[in-house]
């Protein structure tokens, strides 16, 4: 069989080559996030218009050292804990002229920072409403997954593990639930914590990877981010590939039959 050459995820239309998207919150310096970027392939990085500075267009400005002419701003609603605060944030980076692209985050406790569900259906509804590419973050839910894509969503964002843990991919039952019955693009966002974790997820089937900690918090990020895109397209390429079935016992490489006796 032919390998398609063009595997490209499609998100609201646009094509992406790459199917890792990074952040830009918790680097060291401004170089060494602008470094991983590179070394990472993103074409699409977050960025949380209520942390950014919208009016510093200097040099050393966080926006600045983000190479827009091969990267796709995501700007996200970080920090918001009700629908309301999050559609004000997005309009505000929409009118900043980041994007009409928005991460949308509602979280809904301080502590595990999961999302409050009901708050982000209603904000989703809205901003598509109003013309908006939204990217939902959510729970492993496969009933939320599906009520956001019926208001909308451009793609469903379900959570490997709470944001910053690092725990991996926690549920990968939902995770199967929530892409057969997805008419959208699914991307796990959250969790991350290594390049196996990374390479899991996308064994399972999932369009995308999304993340932050697991690059920016390592000991060499930028190393990490070159580990992370080698494990997200190595994971789409076994996904495709089709994995064995697994068996209780022994297979032999090679068989009997067909042997000279």
């Amino acid at each position: 069989m032919l390998e398609n050459q063009n595997d490209a995820l499609i998100i609201a239309g646009k094509e992406f080559h790459s199917r890792l998207i990074v952040g830009t919150g918790k680097y060291e310096t401004l170089e060494v996030m602008r470094q991983a970027h590179q070394a990472s392939g993103t074409e699409l990085v977050t960025v949380a218009v209520r942390r950014v500075d919208l009016s510093d267009r200097s040099q050393q400005s966080l926006l600045s050292c983000i190479d827009r002419d091969r990267i796709m701003l995501l700007p996200n609603t970080a920090g918001c804990y009700t629908a309301e605060e999050a559609i004000r944030y997005a309009r505000l980076g929409r009118e900043a002229g980041l994007s009409n692209w928005v991460k949308l985050e509602v979280i809904g406790d301080e502590k595990t920072l999961f999302p409050d569900n009901q708050e982000l259906i209603l904000a989703t509804r809205t901003l598509v409403q109003e013309g908006f590419v939204v990217l939902p973050y959510t729970n492993d839910d496969p009933v939320v997954c599906k009520k956001l894509e019926e208001v909308g969503a451009a793609a469903v964002m379900p959570l490997g593990a709470p944001i910053g843990s690092g725990l991996g991919i926690q549920n990968p039952n939902n995770i199967r639930i929530i892409l057969e019955q997805a008419k959208v693009p699914v991307i796990v966002d959250a969790g991350v914590g290594t390049a196996s974790d990374a390479a899991i997820a996308m064994e399972l089937g999932v369009d995308g990877v999304l993340m932050n900690t697991g690059i920016a918090s390592a000991q060499d990020p930028v190393r990490m981010a070159r580990a992370m895109k080698l494990a997200v397209e190595c994971g789409r390429l076994a996904y495709r590939a089709g994995r064995i079935p697994k068996k209780l016992y022994a297979a032999a490489s090679s068989p009997l039959e067909g042997m000279l006796v």
